[in-house]
């Protein structure tokens, strides 16, 4: 394992040496010591490869992730796998606002709570949370899965596009153009396999799940429906 003291080396070396692993590597095993809240740690990397953040980060934690499999024993700040293409993200703790903004793909997996706006703009992430989200979730997604074992804050889901929303706890009030759905065996079977990617599913079970997702009214400007934008 490639131990990196994120203190002493500082926040340019360390990513300059993720970059550096283009492709296939030997070097897939990393654990980064000390990040003390650092900002944008292991943002970028491409390379299949293991790292372990021992510690809480700051903003923008495993940005543009491929891939790679990035682990914060600790909490993440806002914008933490914010555009991830692939590979896995996994948070011991809490993640801050806007997690997996704009996610290409990958899954991120939060073990505590989401604050606000996770999930917005998602492309085609799967997100896992453990706990609770915040409000304004999945703002404008436009596809991808979030499961929620916990509760949903205000206006989840608003100006949704093809995004699915499984959530287990109670939703606080839903966004523009997001309506519960049935669950058909398609989705029990999607929450049953995101589940045990998202290393949940000795806590819940499929069935426990209600399903949101758009009504498709707001696809295009229609004049009866102004008053929803």
């Amino acid at each position: 394992m490639q131990s990196f003291d994120l203190g002493k080396e500082g926040l340019r070396a360390l990513n300059s040496s993720l970059h550096a692993l283009k492709g296939q590597t030997n070097m897939t095993a990393w654990e980064v010591i000390n990040p003390k809240g650092a900002h944008a740690i292991a943002a970028g990397v491409d390379a299949p490869v293991d790292i372990t953040v021992r510690g809480s980060t700051g903003y923008y934690c495993a940005g543009m992730n491929k891939q790679a499999t990035i682990r914060i024993k600790g909490s993440a700040g806002p914008g933490v796998a914010e555009n991830m293409m692939s590979g896995a993200v996994i948070i011991d703790g809490d993640a801050s606002q806007y997690a997996g903004a704009t996610g290409r793909g990958g899954l991120l997996v939060i073990k505590g709570n989401a604050s606000s706006r996770c999930g917005i703009s998602m492309k085609g992430i799967d997100i896992v949370v453990h706990g609770n989200i915040g409000h304004m979730s999945c703002f404008m997604a436009q596809s991808g899965n979030v499961v929620v074992l916990g509760n949903a804050g205000e206006a989840l889901g608003d100006s949704l596009y093809e995004a699915r929303i499984f959530v287990r706890g109670t939703v606080k009030s839903l966004g523009a153009d997001c309506i519960e759905k049935e669950m058909r065996d398609e989705h029990f079977a999607i929450v049953e396999e995101l589940l045990r990617r998202g290393e949940a599913d000795h806590k819940a079970k499929p069935e426990e799940f209600r399903r949101y997702g758009s009504a498709r009214k707001l696809y295009n400007f229609n004049i009866d429906n102004a008053s929803a934008y």
